[in-house]
């Protein structure tokens, strides 16, 4: 076999190159994209909580202004779509499988569908729905890189 890096050849069982010392295995590779889907989901479960109590507040804002506004509707369908997708990121993040992590990306970008044109009564509910949009984008990159590993 020959050495991504330097092209040095070297031998099938080695675990690192004997020319410039890289790893031989795709492993690595797949154990930093595995670690990002865990922090990403475990940071979606937790802005689900904020998200949700800030659609809370809109909502009961709206209600008592009686401005017909769904922001605070429009909050928590994206909260809960943060919500599946960072559990099931969370379940199926060592996973090799490219469209298992594909399914998390659409439940982030479908949450931030939910987020365009509602920053009228909730202003943070578009910044939520950008991170939402970048989470899922994360997790189709992971897909990619984790196909060509």
């Amino acid at each position: 076999m020959f050495c991504k890096e330097c092209g040095k050849e070297y031998s099938e069982q080695s675990a690192f190159c004997p020319n410039c010392g890289v790893s031989t295995s795709n492993e690595t590779r797949g154990a930093v994209w595995s670690s990002g889907r865990l922090i990403i989901s475990i940071l979606s479960m937790v802005l689900c909580l904020i998200i949700a109590f800030q659609s809370c507040a809109a909502g009961l804002s709206n209600a008592m202004q009686e401005n017909g506004a769904t922001s605070g509707t429009s909050g928590m369908m994206l909260a809960f779509c943060m919500l599946l997708a960072g559990i099931i990121g969370a379940v199926t993040r060592n996973s090799k499988s490219q469209i298992v992590t594909m399914i998390p990306a659409g439940f982030y970008w479908f949450g931030t569908l939910l987020t365009f044109g509602t920053g009228s009564t909730y202003g943070d509910l578009p910044v939520w729905g950008g991170f939402s949009f970048v989470f899922g984008l994360v997790f189709v990159i992971a897909g990619l890189k984790m196909k060509k590993a």
